[in-house]
């Protein structure tokens, strides 16, 4: 990158990158796509990667990449779970946050990525975040997998897009194919961790894998919403555990737990306090231990809404419920007399948040909270609340 270059990304870091591509320079020195490349990157990372936009130095790949890669709280707990070893080897580096947060656990580490701009730009980041003991190879993952010395170990987030770009969520359809190479992974490291989509249904992942080789699941929430779904594999795995992790708080699962069934269903009452799980718990769906954990029951199979009499300390969203009505339309009338707006939720009910809300002729926002879902009697009900601190 030349002087001409770095200046424009200096003074133009802040500015709308969208104005500076129909502005460009008036400098020909200047490299515009190269420039707004770095400032799209900084701003994005102020949010994502905080750490790494506050190092002067740092080079962004263009945005896809960006896009992908982990952010700085999720890659720090991948780092948690990594622990200390000898060797570490990221067999799908791409960016490089991942590898940087973990790598220094390590006495070596190997970042290993097969699109060379992608090595280049994470070698000089590892360079400038002082990253020691490590090693940046640009290789296909499957081919250095079959040679590489065993490590103590590793890391492997495979593409989850096919080759015209759009989404996969199966394991057998990522590049590398996991469940082609797992074996061979096993046999490299007595541990390896998988990033998977928080899409993908975290039964069937292990399922899929084998269970007698998934140690633990992971599935990890930032802001309320899900960003990755981990799984451990160890040579020697021990019986399952699932862990629910959302911005610092989790909860934990045994095989035992999950082999809990729901004992029966509450009808919400006024009075009452309503719990909505956070995205981890709802994406885990292990609503059975977590009623007996905390003592609050489901409202019916399928509502994912939990009630109990006392207030508990419940992981989820917590409110107070004021009032309760069917669909009648005179006792929703009532229900809603004087209400403008309300923040609504749909949990098994026939019609969805949009539909519902013109329905019922209400504005986005304000202090009210509506739940619309189903009992376990099949009556529909419209459930509304106030949020509790």
């Amino acid at each position: 990158m030349n002087e001409a270059t770095r200046r424009f990304i200096e003074i133009h870091a802040n500015d709308d990158v969208h104005l500076l591509a129909l502005k460009g320079s008036k400098d020909p020195d200047v490299d515009v796509p190269l420039a707004l490349t770095q400032i799209d990157g900084f701003q994005r990372a102020r949010t994502k990667l905080p750490t790494w936009a506050r190092t002067p130095g740092i080079v962004w790949p263009p945005h896809l990449a960006l896009e992908q890669c982990s952010s700085e709280q999720t890659a720090q707990y991948k780092a948690r779970l990594a622990g200390v070893g000898h060797r570490f080897v990221d067999l799908t580096g791409g960016f490089g946050v991942d590898f940087a947060a973990i790598a220094p656990g390590f006495i070596d580490s190997v970042y290993v990525e097969q699109q060379e701009d992608l090595c280049n730009i994470a070698s000089k980041n590892f360079k400038t975040l002082r990253l020691q003991r490590i090693k940046t190879i640009c290789a296909d993952s499957t081919r250095y997998l079959q040679t590489m010395p065993p490590a103590d170990l590793i890391l492997i987030d495979p593409a989850r897009r096919d080759i015209h770009g759009a989404r996969t969520y199966s394991i057998a359809d990522c590049t590398p194919n996991l469940l082609a190479l797992k074996e061979t992974l096993l046999e490299k490291a007595p541990r390896v961790m998988l990033k998977l989509s928080p899409m993908l249904d975290w039964r069937k992942a292990v399922k899929d894998i084998g269970p007698h080789q998934v140690s633990q699941v992971h599935i990890v929430s930032v802001n309320n919403e899900c960003k990755e779904l981990l799984l451990l594999l160890e040579t020697d795995a021990s019986p399952l555990q699932l862990v629910c992790a959302n911005d610092g708080t989790t909860e934990s699962f045994t095989q035992e737990d999950l082999q809990h069934r729901t004992s029966g269903y509450a009808p919400a009452a006024a009075g009452q306090y309503l719990y909505e799980p956070n995205a981890s718990l709802m994406k885990a769906g292990c609503f059975a231990p977590l009623a007996r954990r905390y003592g609050a029951q489901p409202i019916a199979p399928d509502s994912h809404l939990f009630v109990s009499a006392r207030a508990v300390n419940f992981p989820g969203r917590r409110f107070l419920i004021e009032n309760i009505s069917d669909l009648n339309r005179r006792q929703l009338g009532k229900a809603l007399h004087g209400l403008c707006r309300a923040n609504i939720s749909v949990r098994h009910f026939p019609l969805g948040a949009d539909a519902l809300r013109q329905r019922l002729r209400l504005s986005e926002g304000g202090d009210t909270y509506i739940f619309a879902t189903t009992r376990a009697d099949g009556k529909h009900i419209i459930i509304f609340c106030k949020k509790e601190k």
